[in-house]
């Protein structure tokens, strides 16, 4: 765009219908900015409301009917975590900044995931390499700027073909053959990783078999819901061991911890 055409014009009349017309879109933002705060508002309204009354159920939790109230309080935590992603969606997001500000501004109270150490870690680096781009002299680091992004890779499923060749001896013709590896359940698919995943996701998870179906089946393996039930059945069966040692563990204990 040219020069000329930036400025403004110097009829009145066009400067006044252009002062008219900013001024109306300016109402216009103001208006529905005034909007998404009392939508925000009454959304954090709400919000409070539904964690008093999560409060107060969960002080019962252990009364006469607690599984009512369990149950209660579940759907009371969907309709609070939908309420506030509705309060996040109607947030206008924070724009990232190119460098450092050189006073840091308070930053809004919103609570930042915790990573554990053995997560593993990618560095990725953005050299602007060794010329200037504006003179063509030579670059020298004077510093970096560092973020992070948590980044997940998704899982997928790995068919392990063990393979066992069968050796016959020259001089006494005794066949040889390594012995098949253990399986959790015998003459099953399910590998220990799989197994471990499917026994989380239904018992602590709370996933059911058949939402699993879906989610397999979109993985690439079509593994049906009979197949799942029985994985889950030899599951508990062979942990079952394991989970009476923990009980005995527990029952020697002075006190019970309460859930």
């Amino acid at each position: 765009m040219s020069e000329a055409s930036s400025l403004p014009p110097d009829d009145p009349a066009k400067l006044r219908a252009m002062i008219a017309a900013l001024e109306a879109e300016n109402a216009a933002m103001r208006a529905e900015t005034t909007r998404l705060t009392a939508v925000l508002k009454a959304h954090e309204a709400l919000v409070q409301a539904l964690q008093i009354r999560i409060a107060k159920l969960q002080r019962q939790k252990f009364g006469a009917s607690s599984e009512k109230i369990e149950r209660e309080i579940e759907q009371l935590e969907l309709a609070l975590e939908a309420l506030e992603v509705a309060a996040s969606a109607a947030r206008e997001p924070e724009e990232e900044p190119e460098a450092e500000p050189a006073v840091a501004e308070p930053a809004p109270m919103r609570r930042k995931p915790k990573v554990s150490e053995a997560t593993p870690r990618e560095r990725i680096v953005l050299d602007p390499g060794d010329a200037c781009p504006a003179c063509g002299g030579e670059l020298r680091l004077v510093g970096e700027d560092m973020s992070e992004i948590l980044e997940l890779i998704s899982a997928r499923l790995k068919v392990i073909e063990t393979a066992r060749p069968k050796k016959s001896c020259r001089r006494c013709e005794k066949i040889t053959q390594t012995p098949a590896p253990a399986r959790p359940i015998p003459r099953s698919m399910a590998g220990p990783g799989l197994l471990a995943h499917i026994l989380v996701s239904k018992f602590d998870d709370h996933l059911p078999l058949y939402r699993q179906n879906e989610i397999f089946a979109r993985m690439g393996a079509d593994i049906p819901a009979s197949t799942l039930v029985d994985w889950c059945g030899q599951g508990v069966r062979v942990l079952s061991p394991l989970v009476a040692r923990i009980r005995a563990d527990v029952m020697t204990a002075d006190r019970l911890p309460c859930r």
